[in-house]
């Protein structure tokens, strides 16, 4: 991929996970500015380029890599497990490693090669308890006192689990829409909406914070498997179907691994005149 140059473009690789889609801006040996405007106009699927996140990758003295994460909307994210994943797949294509550290706000995550194309990151130990996730007061994260009485979990981000006889049943637009705000999570949540269909395989729909419906995410699936597991409806390693296909989630006593495929799609190029707008 091309290096910034005096004209004051800026390159950028389209990636996704499952059709989970991601715009990602290598920052190692460049300057390149990235703020929330950035992020809202490169997300238009109209007038930018469209995104579900936006990766940025920075170097790091204490891991291989840095990551940033951005909402379509703008704002900021903790965790993107998926676009983590891209990534590491491409560092490990262009350096020949099968094993990386890569730094999120969440921590230092580690990633593997899994074989067959696939690529295996531990996103972390799932955080439990009210404060962390965070809610707006102490409570039972197990049953939330919420119609449905959904489990709260934390991957980095909040999330919000409902378990459902029928999950293509459900108006995700409508429902997602409204408990992403609801009034316990002071920071916005991911709202999954679960159906179990055996004790290791789970169908799982999706609503992201600050983006809306997607086909597949990472920590939303940790997310998932974590919260059927604490209620004893499945093990901890879990089949999760999304919309885009399927992600393996094995729940141990080091982290919550996920394992799946990724795809870069394209190299693009973000003109001056772009960059000019939304400076």
């Amino acid at each position: 991929m091309r290096k910034q140059d005096d004209t004051g473009g800026l390159p950028f690789m389209k990636m996704h996970g499952l059709g989970n889609d991601f715009v990602v801006i290598d920052r190692r040996g460049q300057h390149a500015h990235v703020t929330p405007e950035l992020a809202r106009a490169l997300g238009d699927r109209h007038r930018g380029v469209g995104f579900d996140q936006l990766a940025v990758i920075d170097t790091d003295d204490g891991a291989d890599l840095r990551l940033t994460f951005w909402n379509a909307d703008g704002s900021p994210s903790a965790a993107c497990g998926n676009a983590t994943r891209c990534i590491a797949r491409r560092e490990m294509d262009l350096t020949g490693k099968t094993d990386l550290t890569l730094r999120t706000e969440r921590g230092v995550l580690a990633a593997r090669d899994a074989s067959d194309g696939l690529t295996s990151v531990n996103m972390g130990a799932p955080i439990l308890d009210w404060a962390g996730i965070p809610l707006a007061e102490e409570m039972d994260t197990l049953e939330l006192p919420i119609e449905g009485f959904p489990v709260g979990t934390g991957m980095g981000n909040p999330h919000c689990t409902f378990f459902v006889d029928d999950a293509e049943a459900v108006p995700l637009a409508e429902f997602g829409a409204r408990y992403e705000h609801n009034p316990l999570f002071p920071e916005r949540t991911n709202v999954e909406i679960v159906q179990v269909l055996s004790p290791t395989e789970i169908r799982l729909r999706i609503w992201e914070r600050g983006t809306g419906i997607t086909l597949a995410s990472g920590s939303c699936s940790c997310a998932a498997v974590v919260a059927a597991a604490r209620r004893g409806l499945t093990e901890r390693a879990v089949t999760v179907r999304v919309d885009g296909g399927t992600l393996m989630i094995d729940w141990r006593e080091d982290g919550v691994w996920m394992t799946g495929p990724t795809a870069h799609v394209f190299d693009g190029w973000l003109t001056p005149a772009f960059l000019a707008a939304v400076s």
